[in-house]
């Protein structure tokens, strides 16, 4: 069975928890479902700290990447306070999002992790959704890049899957799964994971 790679493109001051879900859900895949998809993290910088000041160091520089070897492009939200839209909104970041659109490979953001799709063009005249609280700040700013802003918590145009919040994180890593292996596959690793069927007492 061919490889299935994710690319996990993150900025500084990304946030940990919606980077997570990738790792763990395409993880669990790899070893417990039908074995077929790698994570491989990817950043402008050697050291990337989080919102919450946890440090990773990525795999890869995004000057390595070769998008034709990848599958689909995971994209994490994360913190203006903490420097997120500083590589975000860079050019070298922008760049990889166009190139995966027009390769229409699969391209999965979390909450503002759907900014930088927005300000790369490749969501412009297609619908889409990012954090909406704090009065609709992040919509506003999403629809400012010509975007059809759906008040959804998840939204799938196409290759392109979108969220409001970090409560969608799960949500839009399994509907990442099931877009690159199978629904059949996607509700497996749930059942592993003990989302569903719901969590009960017995074996």
């Amino acid at each position: 069975m061919k490889t299935k790679k994710i690319l996990l493109l993150l900025s500084n001051g990304f946030e940990a928890y919606e980077a997570s879900v990738f790792t763990d859900v395409m993880g669990w895949n790899k070893l417990e479902g039908d074995g077929s998809t790698e994570v491989i993290t990817c950043g402008l910088r050697k050291e990337l700290k989080c919102t919450w000041n946890f440090t990773i160091i990525p795999e890869m520089q995004l000057s390595e990447v070769d998008v034709t070897m990848f599958d689909s492009l995971a994209i994490p939200g994360g913190f203006e306070e903490a420097g997120f839209y500083v590589d975000a909104f860079s050019e070298e970041f922008l760049s990889v999002i166009r190139k995966f659109d027009q390769e229409e490979k699969i391209i999965a953001s979390v909450c503002v992790g759907a900014l930088p799709l927005g300000k790369s063009g490749v969501l412009k005249g297609r619908k889409g959704t990012t954090y909406h609280l704090n009065n609709g700040l992040r919509q506003q700013q999403l629809a400012a890049f010509g975007v059809q802003v759906m008040n959804q918590p998840i939204v799938v145009d196409r290759n392109i899957i979108t969220s409001s919040c970090p409560s969608t994180a799960l949500g839009v890593a399994f509907t990442l799964l099931e877009m690159l292996t199978s629904a059949d596959n996607c509700r497996s690793i749930k059942n592993l994971m003990g989302f569903y069927p719901p969590y009960s007492n017995t074996n």
